[in-house]
C-alpha cells in the first residue's frame, strides 16, 4: 500500500489501495485502444517511435506529490522529477539524484548538500538548490503540501540556499533519514503558482514541468498515464520513446494480452497468481520473473479511529478494542495455509513488520511470543476476554448481538478474496461472522473508519523510516474531517517513543535494533497481522524487451522498484519493430558494480545513498 514506494503520509485509505498496485507494460505499435486513441497509435508507428505501455490495476490517486501514496502513482513521480539522492540498482546504497554529494556537520544538525549543475527542467531552466529548497519550506509551513511526505520534514529546523548549488538543512535534532530524504523535488517558478495544496492534483495542464527520466503528457482518470523520454535527462535518455501505464481492471484481461503481444509486461495485482504464473511457464517468448518481493500483506484491525483533537469516529466493532481478542483472531489465522493454497510457495511466511529482504530489519518473534496457528487456544482467549458463544454458537458481544466482522478487500485482487474465504471458515469455527466488503474503492470507507479490519500492505523502502512513521500519533488526522497520514489509526506512546529514537541514532546496528523493538511492539499491540511477504511474480515477453534491470541485480523486481531503473534502462527488442537501433539513444545503460556508465558523459561514479521508506506503497 504501498510501495506503498514504501513508498510517506498520506490518507491511509490511499495507502491501502497501495498495495494493490500491479503492473505490466506492452509495447503499442499502431493498436487501437481505449487509452491511445488510433490517430496517435498510428502516427507514432510511422514515426518510428517505440512506445512501451504498462498496464496497470490501480488507479492514480494523484499525481501532485505533495499528495500521493499509492505504488503507481509514486512510482510514475519517480520518473518524472529527481530526488537529493537516489538508491542503486545493484544493492540499494545511497548514490547521487539531484544532489552530487552532501555533507554532515560534527554534531550531524547541519547537511549540506552540493546540488548537480547538469540538470534542467524539461521548460529549459535550470534545475537548482533554490528548487530543492522551496519544495522542503513548502512542506514545513503548508499543512496540505505536508499530506504526502511530512514526516520528513517534522524535525526540520531551517532550509536555506547559499547559492544555486548549495542547499543547507539545519536540524532540530539527529535524523538518521539525510540520505533517504524520499521527496520528489518540483520546480519553484512552476508551483509557486498553486494556491491550495490539498486540492491541486496536476493533471489539468500537459506537459508537465520535471527534470526526471520521463515528462508527463497526458492523463485520464482510470484509464493512462503517458510519458514521454525526456532528451536532455542528466543520465542519460531512455531506450524506448513513450512510455503509457494502461489500466487494467481485469488481471485475466492483462495477462491475456500479453499472450497476444499487446502487452509486453504484467506484473499483476500485486502480482501473478500461481495459476497465471504457471500458464505463461515455458510460453514461446515469455519470461516469468519470480523474486524476493519488497512488500508486505497483512491483516490490519480498526483500533478504533480517532484524531489528533481527540475526537472518535468510524464504527469499529468495540470488541477490537481488545488486544486479546485482536491476539485470539490472529492465532485462528493459518500463515502456512495462506503460503501453501494461496501463494502456492511464491512467498514467505509472515512475522515481522519488515519483509525478509531487508536483512539488517528483519524480525521474527521467538519462543512462545509467536502467535502460531492454535484454535483451541484462540476460542480460549476469546472465552476469557468475555465473549463467548450463545447457544447458537454464536459468538456475542458484550451487547449480546452475535458478531460479525466487515472486512474490506480490494476487489482487483484475488488473493484478498481467496484468504477472506479461509476467514469465513477459520473464524466462523470461533463462532465468528466474516462479510467480505471487497471494493473497487476502499479508500472512502478506509478514512472513515468504517471497516473492522482490512487487508493491508505496504512496499518497504530499504530505509523503513516512512512505513514504520504512519503508525505513529504525529499521523493521525488532525480532526475527523481532515485527512491525516496514518495508516490504521494505531497510536500508542511508548511506540512513539521507540520512532523517534530510531530516528535520532545514526549508529546502523543501534538503529536496527530500536526498529526490531518497534516491530515487536506493533506485533505485541496486535493492531497487524502481517499474513505473508509476497514474491514479485512478473512476466514480459522477450520478443519486445531485449533486457531490462531488475532491483536488487541479482534476484529482484521489475516493477515497483525504489527508483526509475526499470523503465530508464529497458532495451527495445530488435524484433520489436522499432525502427531505431537501441544504442541509437547515445547510452551505455549498463549497471555494473554501482557505476552507471553514460555515454558522452564519462563514468558516473556511484556514491553512498540512503535508505528510505516508500511505496507506500
Amino acid at each position: 500500500m504501498g510501495t506503498k514506494d514504501q513508498t510517506r503520509s498520506l490518507p491511509h485509505g490511499l495507502r491501502l489501495v497501495a498495495m494493490a498496485g500491479a503492473a505490466a507494460l506492452t509495447l503499442t505499435a499502431g493498436l487501437a485502444t481505449p487509452l491511445d486513441p488510433a490517430p496517435r497509435q498510428a502516427r507514432a508507428a510511422d514515426d518510428g517511435k517505440k512506445v512501451l505501455t504498462v498496464a496497470v490495476a490501480q488507479s492514480v490517486d494523484s499525481l501532485s506529490p505533495f499528495l500521493a501514496v499509492r505504488l503507481l502513482s509514486t512510482s510514475i513521480h519517480r520518473l518524472m522529477y529527481e530526488y537529493l539522492t537516489n538508491y542503486d540498482p545493484k544493492d540499494n546504497h545511497a548514490i547521487p539524484g539531484l544532489a552530487t554529494k552532501w555533507e554532515p556537520s560534527p554534531d550531524k544538525l547541519t547537511w549540506t548538500y552540493t546540488i548537480r549543475s547538469n540538470s534542467k527542467w524539461s521548460d529549459g531552466k535550470q534545475a537548482t538548490a533554490e528548487d530543492a529548497a522551496w519544495t522542503f519550506n513548502k512542506m514545513m509551513t503548508d499543512s496540505g503540501a505536508a499530506t504526502a511526505n511530512g514526516s520528513y520534514v517534522g524535525n526540520f529546523r531551517k532550509v536555506t540556499v547559499p547559492s544555486p548549488t548549495k542547499l543547507v538543512i539545519e536540524l532540530k535534532k539527529p535524523q538518521a533519514t539525510m540520505t533517504a530524504l524520499d521527496v520528489p523535488i518540483v520546480p519553484k517558478h512552476v508551483w509557486e503558482k498553486v494556491s491550495d495544496f490539498s486540492e491541486f492534483n496536476n493533471d489539468k495542464s500537459f506537459p508537465v514541468v520535471g527534470n526526471g527520466p520521463f515528462v508527463l503528457t497526458g492523463y485520464k482518470a482510470d484509464s493512462y498515464v503517458r510519458l514521454k523520454a525526456s532528451k536532455s535527462f542528466w543520465r542519460g535518455s531512455p531506450k524506448f520513446d513513450e512510455l503509457v501505464f494502461r489500466y487494467y481492471k481485469d488481471q485475466d484481461a492483462a495477462v491475456s494480452a500479453l499472450r497476444k503481444g499487446e502487452v509486453s509486461f504484467v506484473a499483476g495485482s500485486p502480482s501473478l497468481t500461481p495459476a497465471q504464473a504457471a500458464s505463461l511457464e515455458g510460453a514461446e517468448n515469455i519470461k516469468v520473473n519470480d523474486a524476493p518481493g519488497r512488500r508486505f500483506y497483512a491483516l490490519a484491525t480498526n483500533p478504533g479511529a480517532k484524531a489528533k483533537n481527540g475526537k472518535k469516529f468510524g464504527d469499529g466493532h468495540p470488541s477490537l478494542l481488545d488486544q486479546r481478542v485482536r491476539n485470539a483472531l490472529f492465532k485462528a489465522v493459518d500463515r502456512k495455509a495462506v503460503i501453501d493454497k494461496v501463494f502456492q510457495g511464491h512467498a514467505v511466511e509472515g512475522e515481522g513488520y519488515i519483509p525478509p529482504r531487508f536483512s539488517q530489519y528483519f524480525w521474527k518473534p521467538s519462543g512462545d511470543r509467536k502467535l502460531t496457528y492454535d484454535p483451541a487456544e484462540a476460542a480460549r482467549m476469546l472465552d476469557q476476554a468475555g465473549y463467548r458463544k450463545n447457544g447458537d454458537g454464536k459468538r456475542v458481544g458484550k451487547d449480546g448481538k452475535p458478531i460479525t466482522y466487515r472486512v474490506l478487500c480490494h476487489a482487483t485482487d484475488p488473493n484478498d478474496k481467496a484468504v477472506g474465504k479461509y476467514l469465513q471458515e477459520w473464524w466462523g469455527e470461533l463462532g465468528i461472522g466474516v462479510q467480505l466488503n471487497c471494493l473497487d474503492n476502499v479508500t472512502d470507507p478506509w478514512l472513515a473508519g468504517k471497516y473492522d479490519l482490512a487487508f493491508d500492505g505496504w512496499s518497504v523502502n530499504p530505509d523503513p523510516d516512512f512505513v514504520l512513521s504512519i503508525h505513529t500519533c504525529g499521523a493521525l488526522p488532525a480532526t475527523p474531517e481532515d485527512t491525516g497520514a496514518t495508516d490504521n489509526f494505531i497510536c500508542d506512546k511508548k511506540y512513539d517513543e521507540l520512532y523517534a529514537r530510531q530516528l535520532a541514532e545514526y549508529d546502523p546496528a543501534k538503529r536496527a535494533d530500536i526498529v526490531k523493538q518497534m516491530e515487536s511492539r506493533l506485533y505485541d499491540l496486535g493492531y497487524m497481522n502481517v499474513m505473508a511477504y509476497p514474491n514479485a511474480v512478473e512476466a514480459y515477453r522477450t520478443d519486445q524487451i531485449e533486457s531490462i534491470t531488475t532491483m536488487p541485480a541479482k534476484a529482484g523486481n521489475i516493477y515497483g522498484q525504489d527508483g526509475y531503473w526499470s523503465w530508464w534502462s529497458a532495451v527495445p527488442a530488435q524484433s520489436s519493430g522499432s525502427s531505431d537501433n537501441a544504442s541509437s539513444t547515445g547510452v551505455v545503460a549498463g549497471i555494473v558494480g554501482g557505476v552507471v556508465v553514460l555515454a558522452g558523459l564519462g563514468v558516473f561514479a556511484a556514491m553512498r545513498r540512503r535508505s528510505t521508506a516508500e511505496d507506500r506503497e
